[in-house]
């Protein structure tokens, strides 16, 4: 992988200069595209009072009220914010609870899609792959340790990447989270190697380089964007940083924002409320006004790309009700 020389630094952060002017021309007010529907690309459910229990209930603030995250307390949340649909996240390392979050999602139309847990290195992963990728909504797994890291030198495990190309083979997608640095190298070399494979970056802008990475982080965002496989939730945008604080202005998360896009464009983003580990940090309506407060300067085209239209084609959720826009 190529590191970022100073003139490509130079480079990168004048196309995202660029991208903010481009979109200068046009009002910036909050609400330019409220009409435009959104599905939520990154949501968590679990069920911490089942008599076996879940392996994880949420964010520590979000555990200390409740154990239980479910479509029912999701949805009255979501849709005064104009919220249709939603792509669930496994949060469990159980094999049963792939089955779990299928019939789950199976009951509520809310949810368009279901990306579970399945660890390449099992000798059955094939065959539960075969198994759960019946039910069509079954679209994705979450996996991020496919790859090793000596003293800083990322490599992908073999064994695990064979899986890796069964999962492209079955048309699903690869989820990862959360971003470090040795995950984001991990993640541009996985998607070199199985090019077939729709990678998933979660949480991206909830990453915050130091001054002693910020190099090595902006080498690997110009990898990542190099590769057309490569796909970034803009999620986390609020997030507790290092120091614990959170940055609420908007000019700052703008700057962030505004890099990325430029990086990897608008055909490769996606919206993420990350429901309910968000909590504490922020509600769903205020992540949903932030993002559309960003793309307000954009065109409608962007917006819907990133509301929805780049989550159809990543993921190839299948529309379950009325409201919910047409995939493809």
């Amino acid at each position: 992988m190529s590191s970022f020389s100073k003139i490509g630094r130079r480079t990168f952060l004048a196309g995202a200069a660029a991208a903010l002017s481009a979109g200068a021309s046009q009002t910036d007010a909050a609400g330019v595209w409220d009409d435009v529907p959104i599905i939520d690309a990154h949501i968590h459910l679990f069920d911490g009072t089942r008599p076996q229990g879940a392996p994880y209930v949420g964010s520590p603030a979000y555990a200390a009220i409740s154990k239980v995250s479910l479509p029912s307390g999701y949805r009255p949340l979501a849709r005064p914010a104009g919220i249709v649909g939603a792509v669930v996240v496994e949060t469990s390392p159980w094999i049963e609870d792939n089955l779990w979050l299928l019939e789950t999602a199976q009951s509520d139309p809310m949810i368009v899609a279901v990306s579970g847990y399945l660890d390449p290195f099992k000798a059955d992963f094939g065959e539960y792959l075969d198994r759960f990728r019946k039910n069509r909504l079954y679209r994705a797994i979450r996996y991020s340790r496919f790859y090793t890291d000596d003293g800083g030198r990322i490599a992908l495990a073999p064994a695990a990447i064979d899986n890796m190309r069964r999962l492209a083979a079955a048309d699903l997608a690869l989820d990862t989270a959360n971003p470090s640095m040795g995950l984001l190298r991990a993640n541009a070399l996985l998607a070199e190697a199985v090019p077939d494979l729709r990678v998933i970056v979660d949480h991206l802008p909830s990453f915050d380089p130091t001054p002693d990475n910020q190099a090595a982080y902006d080498a690997v965002i110009r990898d990542l964007a190099a590769l057309p496989n490569v796909f970034v939730k803009l999620s986390q945008v609020y997030h507790r940083r290092r120091d614990h604080q959170i940055i609420t202005e908007f000019a700052q998360l703008r700057e962030r924002l505004d890099n990325l896009f430029a990086a990897f464009g608008e055909d490769r983003l996606m919206f993420g409320s990350d429901y309910p580990n968000s909590y504490g940090t922020a509600t769903i309506a205020e992540t949903v006004a932030l993002m559309r407060r960003f793309y307000a300067g954009k065109s409608r085209t962007a917006a819907e790309k990133y509301f929805w239209r780049n989550a159809a084609r990543v993921y190839k959720w299948t529309r379950r009700a009325p409201d919910q826009p047409m995939p493809g």
